[in-house]
């Protein structure tokens, strides 16, 4: 690669992550399945725990699986919102809101994880932690694929009620048992621009730890 392109490619991936936003319209325009595929690929091009590919994508792009998924959702939505003691009418706009999102949308992707083939440990403590490095490889991958949508032009957005109702989720698409969802994404033409939201000023977030004086002196 010469150094122009190199250049190039930054900038292009530079360009990706300031505007990325959350996108929750979209257009009733439908995506081809080459695109999916491209966002999968670069989605499955994360990096992962002993490189083990822990995640596991299911599409729901057709009008009937998206309202069985949204019913299965909003059922579970309704309940717990409703065991809460929340407002009756409350919780009927949110379950109409989330139904709305998923139904709209052209496509949805569940992003599950399958553990099978992480490692496996007799204690807790090892058993948790090999678990979140399945959870994190996921979450690197749904970044690649967020990347990889804004630059085919496409808007995304991340739903996380999958981590609410997975029991749900997966009775109503039929899913292997052994897939554990973990969130949804929200995928298609932008009806609208999302909103730019505030970040934190680097010095709220970051730490420059910084050896004791007596370990410098004695190193």
């Amino acid at each position: 690669m010469t150094q122009k392109s190199n250049i190039t490619s930054k900038a292009t991936l530079g360009t990706a992550i300031g505007r990325r936003r959350s996108i929750r319209r979209y257009l009733p325009r439908p995506i081809s399945r080459p695109v999916i595929e491209r966002l999968l690929l670069a989605a499955t091009q994360a990096p992962s725990a002993h490189n083990r590919q822990p995640w596991r994508f299911a599409i729901v792009d057709d009008a009937a699986g998206k309202q069985t998924l949204a019913a299965a959702t909003g059922r579970r939505l309704r309940q717990d919102r409703t065991a809460d003691g929340d407002d009756p009418l409350a919780i009927e706009a949110d379950v109409a809101r989330s139904h709305a999102r998923l139904t709209e949308a052209p496509v949805i992707i569940v992003v599950c994880l399958d553990t099978g083939d992480m490692d496996r440990y007799p204690d807790a403590r090892r058993r948790q932690a090999e678990f979140l490095m399945a959870v994190q490889s996921t979450a690197m991958a749904v970044q690649n694929l967020l990347l990889a949508a804004e630059r085919e032009g496409l808007g995304a957005c991340v739903m996380c009620a999958p981590l609410f109702c997975p029991d749900a989720v997966v009775d109503a698409l039929g899913l292997s048992s052994t897939w554990q969802p973990q969130m949804l994404v929200t995928l298609g033409r932008r009806a609208k621009a999302g909103k730019s939201r505030p970040r934190l000023p680097l010095e709220t977030v970051v730490a420059w730890p910084r050896r004791n004086a007596d370990a410098d002196s004695a190193g």
